[in-house]
């Protein structure tokens, strides 16, 4: 029975079933911020979702008595795991808001039903330390040039330069490329012309160059896991072949033993 439900559910079917359970499940959670289809559908949408609680608590419950303690030993099995529970335990509970957490949460559950996401989602974690050391290094480009623009463009500007805070600010919002030039940059260059050296500097360092760097190094990560699966599937196939060379070697054994026999039995 364990190996026969461990088949079912590492097939393919069976994945492939809970992805679209967990779409439904993003589908019916959106159609409820509709207010209109919220009170004429409500008691509709309460049942689909407990139906689809249910069918995910099954699931949990079948990979745990597959798996047993090795479960949670997969860190997407335990993001799943937390997921579940804390939306059945929350579900009659007062805590309406917490348990709306998790049911929005379910949906990100395709993150660990297909293995492309997977892959994506490593690689971001993998590229964390060299993230860090990047916004690390923007910290300190951002607080230069805060100080350098407030020291010159607080009289010109004072509503955008006219502390250290409205300075970070103000960068940040030059950072997002977010209506920089209309609102920031041109009312100082219009009265410092040489102000363009310093947008554009800060622009060109921060923007292009540190973001690059962070997508380099996620891009980077996500080339590893791919060099790996490729180099796993490759072992695997290697398996596969040694093990045919042994299947061919058996009946050709066998082939001789067979001929053996039947000269003996002409003796």
């Amino acid at each position: 029975m364990k190996e026969s439900l461990k088949r079912i559910v590492e097939s393919a079917r069976f994945n492939t079933f809970i992805t679209v359970l967990i779409l439904i499940n993003a589908l019916l959670v959106g159609l409820e911020t509709y207010p209109e289809i919220a009170e004429n559908y409500g008691s509709w949408l309460l049942a689909l979702d407990i139906i689809i609680l249910a069918f995910f608590a099954l699931e949990i419950l079948a990979k745990l008595f597959v798996y047993r303690a090795k479960f949670f030993g997969n860190a997407w099995n335990n993001f799943d795991f937390i997921i579940v529970v804390g939306s059945l335990i929350l579900y009659n509970s007062p805590f309406i808001s917490v348990l709306r957490i998790f049911r929005v949460l379910r949906v990100l559950r395709t993150v660990s039903t297909i293995p492309s996401l997977r892959r994506v989602v490593t690689a971001l974690f993998m590229a964390i330390p060299t993230i860090t050391s990047v916004i690390l290094l923007m910290s300190i480009i951002f607080y230069v040039y805060a100080v350098i623009g407030t020291f010159f463009y607080a009289d010109i500007e004072p509503e955008y330069f006219g502390d250290l805070g409205l300075s970070l600010i103000s960068l940040f919002q030059i950072f997002t490329l977010e209506s920089w030039a209309s609102g920031i940059f041109r009312p100082v260059f219009a009265a410092e012309p040489w102000s363009w050296l310093y947008f554009i500097s800060f622009i060109v360092i921060s923007t292009f160059l540190m973001i690059n760097l962070i997508v380099g190094e996620i891009v980077n990560n996500a080339q590893k896991i791919s060099d790996e699966i490729d180099k796993e599937a490759a072992e695997l196939e290697g398996i596969k072949e040694d093990t045919s060379e042994i299947e061919d070697l058996r009946k050709e054994v066998g082939e001789l033993k067979s001929m053996i026999q039947t000269l003996v039995d002409r003796k």
